[in-house]
């Protein structure tokens, strides 16, 4: 027996499936709570203390967090080459925005403190906010857009099509339910980076933080339900016409999908996925009541059980679709038809095996390390060597 064939194709798409989910869910986790602090940092602190405060709270673990964000990368590129290419071929000029916003970001940590000009110093903070609250904005625009389905077709190559140039593509993508996730993300994202900041920091910092993730909770919240109300009435689901074949070759026109329907039938199909949805409702509602009541290490917990149930919920409901074509549904890129070779997935599943463990440990051990809170002290007292 060949040693790639101990598993077999459709378990190995499968598996790739969730293990992509769990890499963007782990971004979303972690450096999700830094994009929620920069976003929040012209508000919470309205001091030039307060903000090297709020700064220090992410900025020995900001660079360690983006780890998930280059993981994630790596995994679409690798394993569902054919998602990589179509995805930015049509998010081209978001892209390019988001990672502008995540290429400043490093800039104004590195570039803030440098000189004691307070003009200097407000252009770098408001470079930090759009550092944060652009990412956390557009993440969101996009899986609206793949619920949506993204109007592209395959031709006989492979080959994906767009229609219209940049600018036609970038305005496409603000449909008004895309630009309800992204509200829901940034929503989602600000409160947990209220939970961080309710953990790390204390007095009025804690305090501001609390009260503008209370609002972000209960809009994300709202926003939430909204858009699923909005998928169940007002937006058709993908599914397929023909019988699948999961272990086939990796070529979307030989399926056929129809674009009718709903996309929440998932739930009738396969029930137990509701507990995505519950689990995101759930976590919100405990980390709005820790917040309430001042509670610091159960409140970052509850906030990330919530951001593991949105993202979740979203790719179970479209299982087996990772990213559908409203101009030519047959184009639609499944999980069944868009990803690597047999042999290609399953090495690339001993190399995670091996390496993911490496970087759980070392950012436990970090974590563990930097313990604690962030205090005014901590900065006046050694200003030459924090941000």
């Amino acid at each position: 027996m060949i040693l790639f064939e101990l598993i077999d194709f459709d378990t190995l798409r499968v598996i790739w499936w969730a293990l992509l989910g769990i890499l963007l869910i782990g971004f979303a986790l972690t450096d999700g709570f830094d994009m929620g602090v920069g976003a929040l940092l012209p508000f919470v602190a309205k001091t030039d203390v307060e903000r090297r405060v709020v700064i220090n709270t992410v900025g020995p673990v900001w660079e360690g967090n983006q780890v998930w964000f280059i993981l994630g990368g790596g995994a679409i590129f690798a394993a569902w080459p054919p998602l990589y290419a179509v995805s930015f071929s049509g998010f081209y000029l978001a892209m390019f925005v988001v990672l502008a916003a995540l290429i400043v970001r490093p800039v104004a940590f590195k570039y803030r403190s440098k000189r004691d000009g307070a003009a200097w110093r407000a252009r770098w903070d408001w470079a930090l906010f759009a550092g944060g609250a652009v990412p956390a904005l557009l993440f969101g625009v996009a899986v609206g857009n793949v619920l949506l389905g993204v109007p592209f077709h395959l031709t006989e190559d492979l080959m994906p099509m767009y229609d219209g140039n940049f600018a036609v593509k970038f305005l496409g993508l603000l449909h008004p339910f895309a630009l309800l996730a992204g509200v829901v993300s940034i929503s989602m994202l600000l409160m947990h980076g209220a939970a961080w900041l309710n953990l790390k920091t204390e007095g009025l910092v804690a305090a501001r933080a609390r009260r503008f993730g209370v609002i972000a909770g209960m809009v994300a919240a709202g926003g939430y339900a909204l858009a699923g109300l909005w998928l169940a009435l007002g937006i058709d689901g993908f599914s397929f016409v023909n019988e699948v074949t999961p272990n086939g070759p990796s070529n979307p026109l030989y399926s056929e999908v129809t674009h009718d329907g709903s996309w929440l039938s998932a739930y009738a199909e396969r029930p137990w996925i509701a507990v995505a949805p519950l689990m995101g409702f759930l976590g919100i509602a405990l980390t709005l009541r820790g917040l309430v009541s001042g509670r610091e290490v159960t409140t970052l917990l509850w906030s990330k059980l919530g951001i593991t149930g949105i993202i979740a919920s979203v790719g179970l409901t479209m299982f087996p679709f990772i990213l559908p074509s409203t101009v030519d549904p047959n184009s639609s890129l499944t999980v069944w038809d868009a990803s690597s070779s047999h042999q290609t997935l399953f090495i690339m599943l001993v190399v995670t095996a091996i390496f993911m463990p490496l970087i759980l440990m070392y950012t436990a051990w970090v974590y563990r390390v930097l313990w604690g809170k962030v205090t005014e002290d901590d900065v006046t007292g050694h200003s030459d060597t924090v941000y």
